[in-house]
């Protein structure tokens, strides 16, 4: 049994003694006695706040008790040179809403509790509850009103701000933790967002990496924030990744970013690059007229199905020839893209339908813009970058880890990528 589970198995233990403890006759009891006096079993004045008090004053005399060493009246705390000094008040948010509590002082002021600390304001969930809401796309405007109308909890913006400042580091330290030495495909995509700089809002774009291992799971290599990249931006990129320990990487799926393609090769010189064929296709149509786009998507799909390379050639000669006096524009994308288009052509079907396109992680782009567009704007890439990562964190944790491409397919892809690049892939 791992460490985890061991954790899990003593966390369910205890609960289920916890469980057989309670009686139900006094559970009964007190039901029957706040239905009696008109309590509520939720809320601000209800029955859950009313045990959370008794349950949180309880622990705090016990840990006092266990601070002096001697119980509340002990003839032992004569001349123990501390003791008790009275209660001070304080309000603490918990997950049933805010509770006043009396918290015990001793006499020197060395009394330390830890159930509810000093200056603590917040037990119980509360913090993860702001970060899941803050994860989820909500407004620190939102949050706020959420807590209030739900739990009758009182927190402003700056502070609702200052609970997700807490993952500040955790993203430092994602962003520079150790990688796998080699991962045999690399999607980079990217979302816009809208982030202000210097006074004004300007368009950035959040530049993801994410890796396929060799059992075929994905992972967020890290996130890069710019509002223009080019053969220097990526350089760097890439040059971290491989300072994080990536050795090779096979195959690196792309959308033919500006200076991409050039800084692959100059970090990772065996790596073939793949532009995305999908963005090709989109680049392709915003020259073509609605009443022609039937037809050239036709002519267009001979040339990225096609079985060999030579077989394209001939198609995209096809192509030229007949639409290309008409939409010059078509055919100067697809000459553009043709150097990076034509690796996956030499690949057999089950690899090509991995690599063709960075579809493959649309699914998570999709989410990050979910989260994202509800902002308007980010006062700082710092801001943004927070909400990219706690949204890529709450993706991974919903889908109980790093999502897969599918077994069986990545299986056979990873076979024949065994026998693409002999050497390169240990197993």
């Amino acid at each position: 049994m791992s460490q985890d589970q061991a954790g899990q198995h003593d966390a369910s233990e205890a609960a289920r003694r916890l469980a057989q403890a309670l009686d139900p006759v006094a559970i009964d009891a007190l039901l029957a006695d706040a239905s009696t006096a008109g309590t509520p079993i939720d809320g601000v004045d209800g029955l859950l706040n009313q045990m959370t008090k008794a349950v949180l004053e309880r622990s705090l005399a016990t840990e006092m008790t266990h601070h002096l060493g001697y119980e509340h009246d002990d003839p032992a705390g004569v001349n123990s040179g501390n003791s008790r000094n009275g209660h001070s008040t304080k309000t603490v948010s918990t997950p049933n809403g805010p509770v006043d509590i009396s918290v015990p002082r001793d006499r020197n002021g060395e009394f330390e509790p830890k159930i509810v600390p000093k200056r603590a304001r917040r037990v119980g969930h509360i913090d993860e509850l702001v970060l899941s809401c803050y994860a989820r796309g909500m407004s620190t405007r939102d949050i706020e009103s959420h807590l209030g109308e739900v739990y009758g909890i009182s927190a402003s913006r700056e502070l609702i701000s200052n609970i997700t400042e807490v993952v500040t580091d955790e993203v430092e330290l994602w962003r520079n933790r150790p990688v796998d030495e080699v991962y045999p495909i690399v999607y980079i995509d990217g979302i816009r967002l809208k982030i202000r700089d210097k006074g004004a809002v300007t368009i950035k774009v959040a530049h993801l990496v994410i890796g396929v291992d060799v059992e075929g799971r994905k992972h967020a290599l890290g996130a890069w924030i710019a509002e223009a990249e080019g053969a220097k931006f990526w350089h760097s990129v890439l040059t971290q990744l491989r300072n994080r320990g990536l050795r090779d990487i096979l195959i690196a799926c792309c959308d033919g970013l500006c200076g991409l393609p050039e800084a692959i090769t100059s970090v990772f010189p065996d790596t073939v690059v793949q532009t995305c064929v999908v963005h090709v296709i989109r680049a392709a149509m915003r020259f073509v007229s609605y009443q022609d786009r039937k037809q050239i998507a036709k002519s267009m799909r001979t040339i990225y199905t096609a079985p060999t390379v030579e077989a394209a050639e001939i198609a995209f000669k096809d192509l030229e020839a007949t639409w290309g006096g008409q939409y010059p524009g078509v055919i100067d994308v697809w000459r553009r893209a043709w150097n990076e288009f034509v690796p996956f052509l030499d690949y057999p079907p089950e690899l090509r339908r991995i690599v063709y396109t960075t579809n493959a992680i649309e699914s998570i782009n999709f989410q990050l813009r979910k989260i994202t567009k509800a902002r308007g704007h980010f006062p700082s890439d710092e801001a943004a970058m927070k909400l990219v990562y706690l949204g890529l964190r709450n993706i991974s944790s919903r889908r109980g880890g790093e999502s897969g491409t599918g077994t069986h397919g990545w299986k056979t892809a990873l076979n024949s990528l065994v026998v693409l690049f002999p050497g390169r892939l240990k197993l």
